[in-house]
């Protein structure tokens, strides 16, 4: 009976008995001018239009007595005078376990059709990133159902990569790929800007049914107001740390934080900030941290990230793409060429990295993968002789050898989008490519509880030059008690 009446005590908790309104002064562009109410920023405001009709808005400005509001649906309707009610808190996220498997917008509403989400917790989607005195260490293997990841580029559970590539080079289908293949315990997935038709599309034929039976998918369109596509990735994060709390194994993935970058410039420009890097002004640049330190570990489950991240003109140095990758604790480079060459997915393993594959790889796989990637890099320090004919057999044995394995190694990094590679099946061929046989205790999670740490080799290592010091100090005194005695 308690469990029965909750969701309605909860909604009495949040419930507001004094409010303070205010009215619409001005409506200029995106943003809208208000006198009052009292108010914060990041504050949740309803805006009424007639009777019927409420507008959500959250107030991202403050200037003396005007408070300055970024409407969540059209400004349709809005003239000056209409009430603008303050609701005392930022931006709420329904969450819970009925979200698996529905399509919800960025203030956490219905998107599929399905009714109501009948939840009654709820978590902010403004947030601190965990303690880093208090994250638990990424020291297992996650699966991605990618081979040329899951072999060259091995991931952890809690950590946080990139996907790099321009448009139409295959991010949003790689990102499908991991959807469906993933041994994680549920995927939290955010749609950023995508366009309408792209929506459907990837949650009928990328995810499918089987992947939307373990996913909540969080969607803003291309079309909807830049606060509702910048607090979508919020939203999407604020889900993800809810799973995490609960001890999962939680995989977030965002398509794509570029939008995201063009919804807070908007945002931006909008309320008078100065245009810094390529337009894009500073808080852009102090946003894009604080929301992708919130993924990774907490001290009870982890967030594994993916990030799309759609490179302006295939320029890798531009700020997005450059202040992304400087953040992250991995990038996956996808190439133009490569694409073009029919090579799926079109991942360049040798510009990408992932700075945490040491932590939870084995001994003898990081041994196949770096023979391998280094097979990879001399066949293309050599290409142009080698295509040209210039290249002599026998001139350099390790030529010879990635001659020899280059179409084995090709066919073993490409992969078809809907086939499925166990963990064990990668391993076996990344170790028959490399000739190094990679032991069944490595294909585990954890493959470095059988190797130690660089603490403990240290610690073993004195312990070991202690032990020789006492070993010979007790062989002098026993020579010199010999001595004395004869």
């Amino acid at each position: 009976m308690e469990l029965f009446f909750n969701k309605y005590l909860n909604a009495v908790k949040r419930t507001d008995t004094i409010h303070y309104t205010g009215s619409v002064s001005a409506v200029k562009g995106l943003m809208i001018e208000s006198r009052g109410p009292r108010s914060m920023i990041g504050e949740i405001c309803n805006i009424r239009i007639g009777k019927n009709k409420t507008v959500m808005a959250e107030v991202i400005g403050l200037e003396g007595h005007i408070v300055k509001l970024m409407a969540y649906d059209s400004t349709e309707g809005i003239e000056v005078g209409c009430e603008v009610v303050a609701t005392g808190h930022v931006l709420q996220v329904p969450v819970g376990r009925k979200l698996i498997g529905r399509v919800i917008d960025a203030t956490g509403r219905p998107y599929d059709g399905k009714g109501n989400l009948n939840t009654s917790e709820y978590y902010p989607a403004l947030a601190s990133p965990p303690n880093p005195m208090t994250r638990l260490p990424v020291d297992r293997r996650i699966v991605t159902g990618v081979r040329c990841i899951d072999s060259l580029l091995s991931c952890g559970k809690g950590q946080r990569l990139g996907i790099f590539a321009g448009s139409g080079v295959g991010k949003s289908t790689l990102l499908s790929m991991i959807a469906r293949n993933t041994n994680a315990d549920i995927n939290v997935i955010g749609l950023i800007g995508e366009r309408g038709r792209e929506v459907m599309d990837f949650i009928n034929r990328d995810l499918g049914e089987e992947g939307m039976k373990r996913s909540v998918v969080v969607v803003a369109t291309s079309d909807t107001t830049s606060i509702n596509r910048l607090r979508a990735a919020y939203t999407t994060t604020a889900i993800a740390e809810y799973f995490r709390d609960q001890g999962m194994d939680v995989m977030l993935m965002m398509d794509n934080m570029t939008r995201f970058a063009h919804a807070q410039r908007e945002i931006g420009l909008s309320t008078g900030e100065a245009p810094a890097q390529r337009g894009y002004p500073p808080s852009v640049f102090d946003m894009i941290p604080k929301l992708l330190e919130r993924t990774g570990t907490n001290d009870k489950g982890s967030i594994t990230a993916f990030y799309n991240v759609l490179v302006d003109g295939d320029d890798l140095d531009e700020p997005i793409t450059d202040k992304v990758r400087g953040t992250l604790d991995g990038h996956i480079m996808l190439s133009r060429a490569l694409a073009q060459a029919k090579h799926y997915p079109a991942v360049d393993v040798l510009k990408s990295i992932s700075r945490l594959a040491r932590r939870v790889s084995g001994k003898m796989t990081l041994k196949a993968a770096t023979k391998v990637a280094r097979l990879v890099s001399i066949y293309e320090e050599n290409r142009e002789m080698i295509m040209a004919g210039v290249y002599q057999s026998g001139s350099s044995p390790d030529v010879d050898e990635a001659i020899a394995k280059h179409n084995a190694i090709e066919e073993f990094l490409m992969q078809e989008e809907y086939e499925h590679c166990p963990i064990e099946d990668t391993f076996r061929k990344l170790g028959a490519l490399a000739e190094i046989e990679i032991p069944e205790e490595e294909f585990d999670e954890s493959p470095q509880s059988i190797r130690k740490s660089v603490a403990e080799q240290v610690r073993n290592r004195k312990k070991a030059e202690v032990a020789e010091s006492n070993s010979q100090a007790a062989l002098t005194d026993l020579a010199s008690i010999s001595k004395s005695l004869s």
